[in-house]
């Protein structure tokens, strides 16, 4: 975890579905294909949500981790 390049960092906390993909769908397209996007939502929906825009996309879910009510994903740009 600590030697990830993140590029861009999302906040979508206290956002509900469907925002917190639309930030993030929002802010992959700013950072170049194959660098890092991280992504926390506070939405317990989010976790199935960004299984399935991840595969829909195509953009690799790399780290995926929960702790305290905050949900964080990294995502590398297809």
């Amino acid at each position: 975890m600590g030697n990830l390049d993140i590029k861009l960092k999302v906040d979508a906390s206290g956002l509900s579905c469907p925002l917190p993909i639309l930030k993030a769908s929002q802010g992959i397209k700013s950072v170049a294909s194959g660098e890092l996007v991280e992504v926390v939502a506070t939405d317990p929906g989010s976790v199935k949500d960004f299984e399935a825009w991840s595969k829909s996309t195509g953009n690799a879910m790399v780290e995926h981790s929960a702790e305290g009510g905050k949900f964080r994903y990294v995502i590398r740009r297809k």
